[in-house]
């Protein structure tokens, strides 16, 4: 089984086409409140307020801690949660898909955008979402007197009292991205088990079908190519012993090969009849070479008329 046979043997159907299509409308409306929420938060909108908001109630570290290691000297380290890349990150990622959406439409148009394709698109979509979810519920344990074990307060906690009024909207924003986040994720999910249902369930009764009406016109067409005049045609049996049936064609081409027959043997009897040598007289007197191999019942008559 060759390369092409294996390429050809990968189904480009999908199950539920549909679906596919919904999803897509879905997925445009949520990438387009990702990457407004992501594209809002850049570079630095409110991360640092929150940051600071949550260790003036003791939830997680200080960001002045990140002062104070550059003041002492000290190796700086910042929690992922509160870091840029966490930001950047989103919204790299976020352009990505919908770049990546806009794809997968014009290939869904144009019929090429098969479920292999699809398994591997989808695939690193949710690697690299489920980055971005990790980094934004990540621990911070950087302060031992304040350690935050799980996600960080504004995911955990709500938005209201305590929180100060001004970061109450922020607080909001930053939990819808995360929201966000896993709404992409989930729906990536989807995506991808469509791609393997469509790789790995059983062909439909319309693809057998035609797949044996395909196979039964190639072998209609290898069958009309064969040499028939050199093939020996049996004759099927008939009742009685008669191994092949009368039928009028049958006495017709009979008759005639009977007076075929009977025509030849008229024709022997009247050239018995006569000289019983039928005579080939040359112009000049001389032996045509064609009469020197065989005459058959032919002889050459000299001159004096006389057979040789």
């Amino acid at each position: 089984m060759g390369v092409k046979d294996c390429y050809a043997a990968i189904p480009r159907q999908w199950k539920f086409p549909k679906v596919i299509i919904y999803l897509f409308g879905i997925e445009l409306l949520i990438e387009i409140a990702a990457l407004a929420l992501y594209g809002i938060a850049q570079p630095d909108l409110y991360r640092t307020r929150l940051w600071q908001e949550g260790s003036d109630h003791g939830w997680n570290s200080n960001p002045n801690s990140i002062i104070y290691a550059y003041a002492n000297y000290r190796p700086v380290h910042t929690p992922l949660p509160w870091s840029q890349f966490v930001t950047s990150f989103n919204v790299v990622i976020s352009v990505l898909a919908l770049f990546i959406l806009l794809c997968k439409g014009i290939m869904y148009i144009c019929h090429v955008f098969s479920p292999l394709l699809s398994t591997l698109i989808h695939s690193a979509l949710i690697a690299l979402y489920a980055v971005s979810i990790h980094a934004q519920a990540a621990p911070d344990m950087s302060d031992p007197d304040h350690p935050q074990p799980g996600a960080p307060w504004y995911i955990t906690k709500s938005c209201g009292s305590p929180v100060k009024p001004r970061l109450q909207g922020y607080c909001k924003q930053a939990k819808g991205s995360f929201a966000v986040t896993i709404m992409l994720l989930a729906l990536f999910v989807i995506y991808l088990v469509l791609s393997l249902w469509s790789l790995l369930a059983p062909v439909t009764r319309s693809a057998i079908r035609n797949r044996k009406l395909s196979s039964a016109s190639e072998d209609a067409e290898a069958q009309s190519q064969r040499p028939w005049e050199m093939v020996q045609v049996q004759p099927p049996p008939t009742p009685g012993g008669l191994k092949s049936p009368m039928t009028p064609r049958t006495t017709a081409f009979n008759t005639l090969s009977g007076k075929m027959g009977g025509g030849k043997e008229k024709k022997k009897s009247r050239m018995g009849k006569g000289k019983g040598k039928e005579v080939v007289r040359g112009p000049d007197g001389k032996v045509p070479l064609r009469h020197h191999i065989s005459m058959g019942d032919q002889v050459y008559e000299g001159p004096s008329g006389q057979a040789s």
